[in-house]
């Protein structure tokens, strides 16, 4: 659907080097490579790598997200962690990790978004948004790996809209606490929820003013999961 391709365009950073696919160098950007000649390459955004190993990349600066000890840069930009400590500078949040403690309450990330388009920071958000839908999932792909709730990316996304055009708090909440997603109504012309509606044309204006993009250490995966939604 048009409305789902606004929302994900270049969204995804790639981040394969990471936990939990922690690849070698040369297959994670082996797998960027063909992403971007891929039918999906619509949704790919940046290779993400400590910037000790930027280097080793062979990719040129502005296909790159290059983090160093909790800091990270995409050229110039540089995304700090507390919005209201910025300066010239935009926002970024962890949405996860490989234990459940790593992964923010409903009500943090609100605050933050909420903050953030107060603020008009762009932000992005860095690891666990695997799954389209908040819902309990395994935290890494071993068999016998352990579960918790995940925030899902259609959410942290649809959530991040609907504090930049001026939700409440408390409806970037429940946003961000759906766990259905029969409840996010995407077709060509918008997407609808819990009451709200936005156009493409808003999907488009988010996207392009706050919503910088997600980082993930699977590029298939979210879109495995929107076909599986029926969604693309």
């Amino acid at each position: 659907m048009k409305s789902v391709r606004i929302l994900l365009a270049h969204a995804i950073d790639y981040a394969g080097l990471f936990p939990p696919a922690g690849l070698a160098m040369d297959a994670a950007v082996r797998n960027y490579e063909a992403y971007r000649e891929g039918p999906d390459s619509w949704a790919l955004g940046r290779f993400v790598a400590p910037l000790a190993r930027a280097g080793e990349t062979g990719l040129p600066s502005e296909m790159m997200s290059v983090v160093e000890s909790g800091r990270e840069t995409a050229g110039a930009t540089v995304y700090l962690e507390k919005p209201t400590e910025l300066v010239g500078a935009r926002a970024k949040i962890r949405t996860g990790g490989l234990t459940a403690d790593l992964f923010p309450s409903p009500e943090a990330l609100a605050d933050f978004l909420v903050q953030c388009a107060e603020r008009k920071l762009a932000f992005k958000a860095t690891a666990g948004l695997h799954h389209a839908v908040r819902g309990v999932y395994k935290l890494t792909y071993e068999p016998d790996s352990a579960c918790a709730t995940m925030h899902g990316f259609l959410n942290v996304l649809l959530a991040a809209c609907l504090a930049w055009y001026d939700g409440s708090p408390a409806q970037v909440r429940a946003t961000l606490e759906e766990t259905h997603a029969a409840a996010f109504r995407f077709d060509d012309a918008g997407v609808a929820w819990h009451g709200h509606r936005l156009s493409n044309a808003q999907l488009a204006a988010a996207r392009e003013e706050f919503i910088v993009s997600f980082g993930s250490c699977s590029f298939e995966e979210p879109l495995q999961e929107l076909r599986k939604l029926e969604l693309l």
